[in-house]
């Protein structure tokens, strides 16, 4: 195997006081990381603290302006992500970018196709490399399908399968369980130790620290572009690595303010639609931030898009402030006080080659425009009071919201809905995929949202998220409310028996 290549007691990869600048923009201060054969690690920080720079200097995307880089004990400096593959490494991308429709052969030997004789693809051969491999990673994929319709986390497994057959001693996975179910998040990791034990070097980068202690040996912290501290798992807790990735005590991640409950302001009446979920029934009062639980696929993002008007329902009714909403009308619902903030903030909440601003001001741009006309001051005006509120990092308000951290992104949505002023807020995952730093700012704010009297409806998987900011907790499964719990009785092992098990509704 090509790990044999140096002296086992050599480090795969080296890279050390690591320094990238964008123009006037320090993206690396001072970037540090060592990673072992045989060990999967850990390498974490805030949106922003560097990692992904680092990891793009790694894949020869980017060259770095000084410091060292070494691979098997040897100075290297890539100029393209074609010699930092040849050298042996591979990245794994939270979404993979395959060829949708060829086959999972093909895929993984795409450019590189063994031949015969007479110079034709020798078919047979791929296929049964291709095999061979899936069985070494114990997972039954069917090597002569099409991937055009395979799920996220089947796509994961052919680039690891790709990376196995160019013999790749370092992998770096990044982000990739933030679209898996807990089985596939299982499977992955059963592959990746697998790996480990093959002695590749494996990178995992994850916001997740449940995760980070299961699957890892050790961890890197990273901090406003820098190199932090190295630890291993075992001497570690989540409240030091918390620690050192925000360079202060976040003693709660948390802060549930108090609020005063009021008057029914959503009801939603025997919701059902059609193999997707059925008599849904809840309110949700002013002040109170009601947590909706469940496994992924129960149906929770289903119900918030049907109350939204994007899905339609077969039956039921829906009360804003005890006035009927139409079903299927999400720009009705929008002026009658209903935002929702999606899940996939990228996708479905911003335009991402539009500036900050546009983005803001989306959802209210009829408001802002004067005789049929819409000035650029105005909207700057309107977009830099929620932008300031939310604390938005962004160079400038034009710039584009692709371009910012994802934590940043997630503000921004939350200020184009914020800025319709609301009566009732469902936010879908609001802190997927961010440092916990920001986690802590977003949970705050949702906090004094509801202290000044705005109904949440808050959807999330994240369990000690439910349970830290819900006033009360609602449990889906399988597409029905299978349990119903006020804030102290909402316990972990409460959530997750109505969550799993065939329970009644608890009320």
């Amino acid at each position: 195997m090509a790990a044999d290549v140096a002296s086992a007691s050599t480090p795969a990869l080296q890279l050390h006081r690591v320094v990238k600048s964008f123009g006037p923009v320090v993206a690396l201060r001072s970037g540090s990381l060592t990673l072992e054969r045989g060990s999967i690690h850990a390498l974490i920080g805030e949106n922003g603290a560097g990692k992904s720079t680092l990891v793009k200097i790694v894949a020869g995307l980017y060259r770095r302006d000084a410091g060292e880089f070494l691979l098997d004990g040897e100075p290297v400096d890539f100029t393209s992500t074609a010699q930092s593959k040849a050298a042996g490494i591979a990245v794994i991308y939270q979404e993979p970018t395959l060829f949708p429709d060829l086959s999972v052969t093909e895929n993984i030997f795409m450019g590189r196709q063994p031949t015969g004789a007479l110079g034709r693809i020798d078919r047979r051969a791929m296929r049964a490399e291709a095999v061979e491999i899936f069985q070494r990673l114990g997972v039954a994929l069917d090597p002569d399908r099409v991937t055009e319709g395979l799920s996220i986390a089947d796509q994961q497994i052919i680039e690891i399968a790709k990376a196995i057959s160019l013999d790749a001693r370092v992998l770096i996975m990044d982000e990739p369980t933030a679209a898996l179910s807990g089985v596939e998040v299982e499977r992955l990791f059963a592959v990746a130790r697998s790996l480990r034990d093959e002695g590749r070097a494996l990178l995992f980068i994850s916001h997740r620290f449940d995760e980070v202690f299961d699957l890892c040996d050790t961890v890197t912290v990273m901090r406003d572009g820098s190199y932090i501290d190295t630890t291993a798992i075992a001497d570690t807790t989540v409240d030091d690595l918390v620690r050192q990735m925000v360079g202060r005590d976040v003693t709660e991640l948390f802060p549930k303010l108090p609020a005063e409950v009021g008057d029914v302001v959503l009801e939603v009446e025997g919701l059902t639609r059609k193999g997707v979920f059925r008599d849904i029934s809840f309110t949700v009062r002013s002040g109170e931030i009601v947590g909706l639980a469940g496994l992924v696929g129960a149906g929770r993002s289903e119900v918030a898009r049907a109350i939204f008007g994007v899905d339609v329902y077969e039956s039921g009714n829906v009360r804003l402030a005890g006035r009927a909403l139409p079903k299927g009308n999400p720009r009705l619902a929008t002026a009658r006080g209903i935002a929702l903030v999606p899940e996939d903030r990228r996708k479905q909440g911003l335009v991402l080659d539009d500036g900050v601003s546009r983005n803001i001001t989306l959802a209210i741009r009829s408001k802002l425009a004067k005789w049929g006309l819409l000035w650029s001051g105005r909207e700057n005006e309107a977009a830099a009071v929620w932008a300031s509120r939310l604390e938005v990092k962004t160079a400038a308000l034009d710039a584009e919201a692709g371009t910012l951290s994802g934590g940043n992104q997630q503000k921004v949505v939350l200020g184009k809905w914020l800025a319709t002023e609301p009566k009732v807020l469902i936010v879908d995952e609001p802190t997927r995929g961010i440092d916990v730093g920001t986690k802590a700012e977003v949970h705050r704010l949702l906090s004094q949202l509801a202290q000044q009297g705005l109904a949440i409806l808050m959807i999330s998987s994240e369990l000690p998220e439910v349970l830290g900011m819900a006033d009360r907790v609602l449990v889906m499964r399988e597409g029905r409310l299978t349990g119903e719990f006020p804030r102290a009785q909402a316990t972990p092992e409460a959530v997750m028996y109505a969550a799993t098990a065939d329970a009644e509704v608890a009320r």
